[in-house]
């Protein structure tokens, strides 16, 4: 069985809002503060236009748990940490503290990477300044926008994870 494709679409009268579609499931979400780019920037607050394959997941096995999903996941750890720093050599990877150079935290209090996906965007293939942390993770309240990511809600990302494998692609258009 091949991958199978995860859309997301940009919601009518939203620029940072999109509709996530997966088979049969169909659920709302927030993208980009900037919306949607085919040019994706460092900083630029937009979501990538594009085919993205899923990779693997982080979650908090002290907030969420037993968690079902063919999809290989690891438990966060206080000390994970994604580096964002252009320049340095661990750009757009996992990293652990301490660690200096800029870099977002996994372990998250506001709960927004409780399940985090990492989606392939320039993760494979790196570039500098081509963004970094593009995750598919959990949303703020009231559909407030991401930096990039894509963001559901919990009990949606719950349904929507039971059926995603890695190499699933998340095709932003």
């Amino acid at each position: 069985m091949g991958p199978r494709t995860i859309m997301v679409r940009k919601a009518p009268g939203h620029g940072n809002r999109a509709i996530v579609q997966f088979g049969q499931l169909t659920v709302p979400a927030a993208i980009g503060r900037s919306g949607r780019t085919v040019i994706k920037r460092e900083g630029d607050g937009a979501t990538p236009i594009a085919a993205m394959k899923l990779l693997y997941g982080f979650t908090r096995g002290d907030r969420i748990r037993f968690l079902e999903t063919p999809l290989p996941m690891k438990r966060t750890a206080e000390n994970m940490l994604w580096c964002d720093q252009p320049d340095d050599a661990n750009y757009n990877r996992p990293v652990k503290a301490p660690f200096n150079p800029s870099h977002e935290e996994m372990m998250r209090s506001d709960g927004l990477y409780d399940i985090c996906l990492v989606l392939d965007w320039n993760v494979s293939s790196r570039c500098r300044n081509r963004g970094s942390a593009i995750f598919f993770h959990l949303i703020r309240p009231c559909f407030e926008p991401t930096a990039g990511c894509i963001a559901v809600s919990l009990p949606d990302m719950k349904r929507l994870i039971r059926h995603m494998r890695k190499g699933d692609l998340v095709r932003v258009i």
